[in-house]
């Protein structure tokens, strides 16, 4: 095996689990603590990236877009759960499903209407264009680098957020008992819109860093929503760092599955068969791993502490 595609495998991995958290700690915020499936979280996702693109052309400058594009998708997601997620709090997980379902096909068809059929490509600043040389063999991309130092930062501020802080006290409270917390004088209402537009603001963020090594795209939302929802039953359905830790292993499986499983399959089988075989199964690995947790640990790896 191939020590230097190792190790920058390893760091491709690592880059996607990291934007992976980013999908899911919002994503574990809106249903962990408001108890809410919000398929659409996807949608967030990818209108964040067509914000970002949008901007990015506007401004004639990434940086400047992705700190402008931040607040507008916080704004988006306050006004969606005014308009739509309130409406379904009371009712059961089905309703949930149902009604953000329906949301997904009216946010992309908005999307189609403003941006088109055809994606949109990202031009990065010749800065964020270049290599970073790890070792003689080994070179990271400066954008790639720049997505993992992101995901780290976001994910140490939204553990102090959550941990350290007077609205972090306030969610936690909420999400254990909002008639007490509203009987307290704190309104709930507020409170949960504003964790609603932090978790589309970090699934925007995702969006953002993403558009420019793919694009953004219709629909670029209903795959990693999908990811994302595993990596939150892996880790622990409301635990922060099940959703960190998790994501990491997921992202980390992934990558090196599909890069590696194809020599690991031809020392048993014929290259053909090998070569064949590996993509299937490869793309199978982090529902394997999903079914085994729970099977052995059906509440999570670290599910949050209740009593």
């Amino acid at each position: 095996m191939d020590t230097t595609l190792l190790v920058i495998q390893g760091l491709n991995g690592l880059q996607l689990g990291l934007l992976l958290f980013l999908v899911a700690s919002g994503l574990t915020l809106v249903f962990g603590i408001l108890d809410f499936v919000n398929l659409a979280h996807g949608s967030l996702y990818m209108v964040g990236a067509f914000i970002c693109a949008s901007l990015t052309f506007y401004f004639d400058s990434f940086l400047i877009a992705l700190v402008v594009s931040l607040p507008l998708i916080g704004i988006f997601g306050y006004l969606f759960e005014i308009v739509v997620a309130r409406k379904l709090y009371e009712r059961d997980h089905l309703d949930h499903v149902l009604g953000t379902f329906g949301a997904i096909l009216v946010i992309d068809t908005v999307a189609h209407i403003i941006w088109g059929a055809n994606g949109i490509s990202v031009p990065l600043p010749d800065y964020l264009e270049g290599q970073v040389s790890l070792t003689s063999d080994i070179q990271i991309p400066v954008f790639r680098l720049l997505i993992i130092a992101a995901g780290l930062a976001s994910a140490a501020l939204l553990f102090w957020m959550v941990n350290y802080t007077r609205l972090g006290m306030l969610i936690r409270a909420g999400a254990s008992n909002r008639t007490m917390v509203s009987a307290l004088g704190v309104d709930i209402k507020t409170l949960f819109s504003l964790v609603f537009a932090m978790g589309a603001v970090l699934a925007g963020l995702a969006g953002m860093l993403i558009a420019p090594i793919t694009e953004a795209s219709l629909g670029m939302g209903n795959n990693i929503i999908i990811t994302a929802f595993v990596v939150i039953i892996v880790g622990g359905i409301g635990s922060m760092k099940g959703a960190f830790i998790a994501a990491l292993i997921i992202g980390v499986i992934d990558t090196l599955g599909r890069a590696f499983l194809d020599d690991i399959f031809a020392l048993f089988m014929s290259s053909e068969a090998a070569e064949n075989s590996a993509p299937a199964i490869s793309s199978m690995l982090i529902y394997l791993l999903m079914a085994s947790v729970l099977y052995f640990k059906p509440a999570g790896l670290f599910p949050p502490k209740v009593r």
